[in-house]
C-alpha cells in the first residue's frame, strides 16, 4: 500500500457560521431547543437573524472544523464539500485553504447559495444552531476525487451530510474506495436529532462500513435507544474497531473489542462557546492516531483541543496549538 498523502480527508457540509451571543429567553420566545441543531429554510433563518443581535461570520461546518483542527496540529488534511460560486462560497474556500487544508471540490455555478448556520450562543456557552444547507445538499458522488480518497489514511464522514440522498451515495462510494485502497473510514454521528432521523440507516452503515466512530453521550444513547451510557458502550463494542465517545466534563471513553479506556476531561477555566467541541475532539484524536499514538494519547489530545475551542468564540483554533501533540507525549 503506498504511503498516504493525507492523514485525514473529511467529507461534510461546507457552511459559513453566523455567530450571535444571546439569552435563554430569546431561545424560548422563538420556540428553539437549546443546544440542538435544526434544519431551516433560508427564509426561516433570515427572520430569526433579523431578530437577533450583532453577529460574527466565521467559516464552519463540522467536518471542515475537524480538518482545520488536524491541520492546526500539524497534520496533512483535505476536505470535500459543496459551496456555490458566490461571496460566502469564496470566503469558505479561502478560509479552509488558509487553515492549511487542501480543498478542491468544484464550486456550483447554479442552484442554491452557499450554506449558512445561525449559531445562537447562550451565556453558559451552549450553542443552538439553525442551519440552512443551501448548496451542501447537492454534494454527490461526482464531487468525489477517488484519488484523494485513496491517498488519505482516514476518510472522515460527517453525519450531518446524511440527509440528502446524493450525499449518502457519496459516503458509500467513498467508503468502498477507501477500503479497497486499504484505508480506514471514520464517521461522526454529529447530533442526536440527526441520529433520531437516520437511525435505521446509520446502524447498518456503521456495521458494514465504519472503522472509527465518533459520538457524544447523547448521540450514542440515541443510536441504540437506551438510557444508560455503559449499556450503549457495550452495544457498540466490536461493531467498529474504535468508538471514541465523549461525555463533556466527564471526559471521553474509547471502546474497542477487548478494551475500555476512560480519559478525564482537560482542565477548563471558563466555557465561552461550546461550538465545535466535538469537532475539535475528533481532530485531536485523528491527528494523534494517524501519527501512531496509542488510543489513550489520542483521546487526551482530543480532549485538550476541545478544551481550547470551548474557551474561545468560534469552532476553529485561533492560536497556535501544534505544541499540544508534543506536550501530550511529554
Amino acid at each position: 500500500m503506498p504511503e498516504a498523502q493525507y492523514d485525514v480527508l473529511g467529507i461534510g457540509n461546507a457552511i459559513v457560521d453566523i455567530l450571535v451571543q444571546t439569552e435563554d429567553d430569546f431561545l424560548s420566545e422563538n420556540g428553539l431547543s437549546k443546544g440542538a441543531m435544526a434544519l431551516v429554510s433560508a427564509e426561516e433563518q433570515r427572520v430569526l437573524y433579523e431578530k437577533s443581535g450583532q453577529a460574527i461570520e466565521s467559516s464552519g461546518g463540522s467536518a471542515a472544523n475537524t480538518l482545520a483542527g488536524v491541520a492546526a496540529l500539524g497534520g496533512r488534511a483535505a476536505f470535500a464539500g459543496k459551496v456555490k460560486d458566490d461571496q460566502l462560497g469564496t470566503v469558505f474556500a479561502h478560509d479552509i485553504r488558509a487553515a492549511g487544508v487542501n480543498f478542491t471540490t468544484p464550486m456550483a455555478n447554479e442552484g442554491a447559495p452557499t450554506a449558512t448556520c445561525l449559531v445562537l450562543i447562550s451565556p453558559d456557552g451552549q450553542r443552538t444552531m439553525q442551519t440552512y444547507l443551501g448548496a451542501c445538499v447537492d454534494f454527490a458522488p461526482a464531487d468525489l476525487d477517488p484519488d484523494q480518497v485513496k491517498a488519505a489514511e482516514v476518510t472522515y464522514l460527517e453525519g450531518y451530510l446524511w440527509d440528502p440522498d446524493p450525499a449518502r451515495e457519496a459516503f458509500l462510494q467513498a467508503s468502498k474506495i477507501a477500503h479497497d485502497a486499504g484505508r480506514k473510514v471514520a464517521l461522526s454521528l454529529s447530533d442526536p436529532f440527526c441520529v433520531d432521523r437516520h437511525r435505521d440507516g446509520f446502524i447498518p452503515f456503521i456495521e458494514e462500513h465504519v472503522d472509527i466512530l465518533f459520538a457524544n453521550e447523547d448521540e450514542i444513547l440515541s443510536l441504540y435507544q437506551v438510557e444508560d451510557f455503559d449499556a450503549a458502550a457495550e452495544k457498540i463494542r466490536g461493531v467498529v474497531d474504535i468508538a471514541a465517545l465523549t461525555r463533556s466534563e466527564k471526559g471521553s471513553v474509547v471502546v474497542t473489542a477487548d478494551d475500555t479506556i476512560a480519559v478525564p476531561a482537560a482542565p477548563v477555566e471558563h466555557v465561552v462557546d461550546t461550538t465545535g467541541a466535538g469537532d475539535a475532539y475528533a481532530a485531536g484524536f485523528l491527528a494523534a492516531h494517524t501519527h501512531g499514538r496509542d488510543l489513550e494519547t489520542s483521546a487526551k489530545l482530543g480532549g485538550l483541543l476541545a478544551a481550547v475551542i470551548i474557551q474561545q468564540i468560534g469552532a476553529r483554533p485561533t492560536a497556535g496549538v501544534q505544541h499540544l501533540l508534543q506536550d501530550i507525549d511529554g
